[in-house]
C-alpha cells in the first residue's frame, strides 16, 4: 500500500473536503480535522466490495455466521480477548449506540459521567436524554501527557448518583491508551458503586508499540458483566461512511435491553455492504494496518519534531493510540474563536476546536495527520509563515 499516493476526496460529497466552507467560512483550509483518512481501505475490503457490487442485488441483510467469527477472530489475534459471537450486536454506528445505552440504561436526572477531555458526542447522548453530566477530568502532566483523577472519581461515584460512565479507551483526543492497573483500579470503583461502564472502544487497533490495548470487558469477569463494549471496523480500516459498528455484551440481561432498544427505533439491521466490508478487513487486514500504523507514527513524529525545531508556540506529546494530534497553543494567549479565526485564515488550516472538546480543551486544536506526508508538510509549513508572520506583529 503507498500511503504517500494522494487521492482527491473533492466532489465526493465528503464531509472533511468538501464541506470547508460550510464548516470554516474558508474553502481554502487545509482539512485536517475530522476523524476519517484520507487513505483508500484495504485492497480485501474493496475487492469484497466489488465483488458484492457486482451480484446487483442489495436487499434486507442479517449478519451472517461468517460475520461474527471475523470479529470473535479478530478479537483474539488483536487483542487477546475471548468473546462468544453471541455478544456481538451490530448497530450503525457507536455514537447511536452510545444514545441508545444511555436512554436504556439510565433515567432522566440520573447521572453519566465522562472524562474530559473528550469526544464531543459524549457530552450530546448525555444532555440530550435529559441526564445529568458529570466531569472527571483528566488530569495533565508536565510532559503533556495525561493520567485519570482517581481521587476525584472516587470522590464523584461515591454519592451513589452517577449511574453509568462512559469511558473513551483508547483516548480521543489525548491519545492516550490505558493500562491493565489504570483500568482495573477504574472497575473496582465502577463495581463498588454499582457504575454501569459503556467503554467507546473504537479507536482500539490503532494503537502504536509498546502501548498494548486492553479490552475493558477482557480485565475480569465481573468488568465483563459490568460494562458494554463498543466496537467498530470504521476508523481501523477507514469505512466510515459504511455504517457497521458492532457492540460487545458479555451480560445476557444487558444484550437483551440493548436489543428492545435496538428494535424501538428499527435499528438491527446492517447493509450488504457493511456486512461484506467489515468481514473482508477482519479476516485480511491485518497486514495493511500494521504497515498503516507505521505510516503514521511516522507522520507523528515528524510533526512532533518539526514543531520541536520551528514552532516554539506549540506543544505536544506523541499520542499512544489513534492519528489525532493533541495541539497545546496556550502560549500564542488566545482565546478559543480567536485561535481557530487565525488558524483557519491565516494559517489556513481547518483542525477541531480543542473547546469542543470541553472546558479543558481551551487553548488546544485536534489535527488528523491520518494523510500523505506530504500534506503534512503542507500544514506544517502553513503553520509556520502564519506564526512568523504572528511574532513579527507583537
Amino acid at each position: 500500500m503507498n500511503f504517500d499516493l494522494a487521492i482527491d476526496r473533492n466532489r465526493t460529497s465528503c464531509e472533511k473536503w468538501d464541506n470547508r466552507q460550510a464548516v470554516f467560512g474558508n474553502p481554502d483550509a487545509l482539512p485536517m480535522w475530522v476523524a476519517d483518512m484520507d487513505f483508500a481501505a484495504p485492497p480485501a475490503v474493496i475487492k469484497a466490495l466489488h465483488e458484492r457490487v457486482e451480484h446487483g442485488v442489495f436487499g434486507y441483510t442479517y449478519p451472517p455466521v461468517s460475520y461474527k467469527e471475523s470479529i470473535v477472530d479478530w478479537m483474539q489475534t488483536r487483542h487477546n480477548w475471548s468473546i462468544q459471537p453471541e455478544w456481538i450486536q451490530n448497530c450503525p454506528g457507536v455514537v447511536p449506540a452510545l444514545s441508545l445505552l444511555v436512554e436504556s440504561f439510565t433515567e432522566p436526572g440520573d447521572q453519566v459521567m465522562i472524562q474530559t477531555p473528550v469526544y464531543p458526542p459524549f457530552y450530546q447522548v448525555v444532555k440530550e436524554h435529559g441526564r445529568e453530566l458529570i466531569t472527571n477530568p483528566l488530569i495533565q502532566n508536565e510532559d503533556g501527557s495525561y493520567v485519570m483523577d482517581f481521587d476525584h472519581l472516587e470522590q464523584s461515584l461515591s454519592g451513589g448518583q452517577v449511574k453509568m460512565l462512559i469511558l473513551c479507551s483508547p483516548h480521543n483526543p489525548v491519545g492516550r491508551v490505558w493500562t491493565r492497573e489504570e483500568l482495573s483500579r477504574l472497575a473496582e470503583l465502577c463495581i463498588r458503586y454499582d457504575v454501569l461502564v459503556v467503554s467507546d472502544e473504537i479507536h482500539s487497533d490503532l494503537v502504536f508499540e509498546p502501548s498494548k490495548h486492553v479490552p475493558y470487558a477482557a480485565l475480569s469477569e465481573e468488568a465483563a458483566l459490568n460494562s458494554i463494549i463498543c466496537t467498530a471496523p470504521s476508523k481501523t480500516f477507514n469505512i466510515a461512511g459504511l455504517n457497521t459498528a458492532n457492540m460487545i455484551i458479555p451480560n445476557e440481561q444487558h444484550r437483551s435491553k440493548f436489543r428492545k432498544a435496538l428494535k424501538r427505533y428499527a435499528l438491527g439491521s446492517i447493509t450488504p455492504l457493511g456486512a461484506a466490508a467489515t468481514e473482508a478487513a477482519y479476516r485480511e487486514g491485518g497486514e495493511w494496518l500494521d504497515t498503516l500504523l507505521d505510516y503514521i507514527r511516522g507522520n507523528m513524529e515528524h510533526v512532533h519534531r518539526y514543531a520541536s525545531e520551528h514552532l516554539p508556540e506549540v506543544k505536544l506529546s506523541l499520542p499512544e493510540s489513534t492519528y489525532l494530534l493533541w495541539l497545546d497553543f496556550r502560549k500564542l494567549g488566545m482565546d478559543s474563536d480567536e485561535l481557530n479565526r487565525f488558524l483557519v485564515h491565516e494559517a489556513k488550516l481547518g483542525l477541531n476546536k480543542g473547546s469542543t472538546f470541553g472546558d479543558e480543551g481551551e487553548g488546544f486544536m485536534r489535527m488528523n495527520v491520518a494523510c500523505t506526508r506530504a500534506t503534512v508538510q503542507e500544514a506544517l509549513s502553513r503553520l509556520h509563515n502564519a506564526l512568523e508572520a504572528w511574532r513579527a506583529r507583537k
